[in-house]
């Protein structure tokens, strides 16, 4: 065999193992059409929320860094999910990661779900709502201690309740 049909037979291997990686496994993919305990028609949510939100809750869109009122809250409360109000995350789980979106190193008990996320091509995990679906952020494995991980969340699909 010649080096140049070796290396272009391994580059083609390469490239179809990589396709099949990325692509979704038939239980991912079912996550998609989970049911939730709260669901509304898109018409519905629409009148539920704003533009913004609507847009990221339902839509999966991201907000621009930097532009959340949430990244510079400071104050002892919970992040509640801005479509049914579920509490997410806790305040003293909050850090700054520098990307310019709120992060937190780990949620509240049963309050998220998760899913194969493949919309930049890359798989990523998306974290959703797990009472509503609605669409928070992403989790990468970058974060801080104790988990390690960084809960990257649009702080327009939150809301912010203060500890009384």
């Amino acid at each position: 065999m010649k080096r140049r049909t070796f290396l272009l037979s391994g580059a083609a291997l390469a490239c179809v193992g990589g396709l099949y990686a990325l692509k979704p496994s038939t239980s991912q993919a079912l996550a998609e059409d989970e049911v939730f305990e709260i669901t509304h028609s898109q018409q519905e949510w629409r009148t539920l929320l704003s533009p913004d939100q609507f847009a990221v809750l339902r839509e999966k869109a991201t907000e621009r860094p930097f532009t959340s009122a949430l990244l510079n809250e400071k104050r002892e409360g919970t992040y509640n999910c801005a479509d049914c109000v579920l509490p997410l995350y806790a305040s003293n789980t909050k850090f700054d990661s520098g990307t310019g979106w709120p992060s937190f190193y780990d949620s509240l008990p049963d309050a998220v779900g998760t899913r194969r996320d493949f919309a930049l091509f890359l798989p990523r995990t998306e974290v959703h709502c797990r009472r509503c679906g609605g669409h928070l952020g992403h989790i990468f494995n970058d974060g801080p201690p104790p988990t390690g991980l960084r809960y990257c969340i649009n702080g327009v699909a939150m809301t912010f309740a203060p500890q009384a």
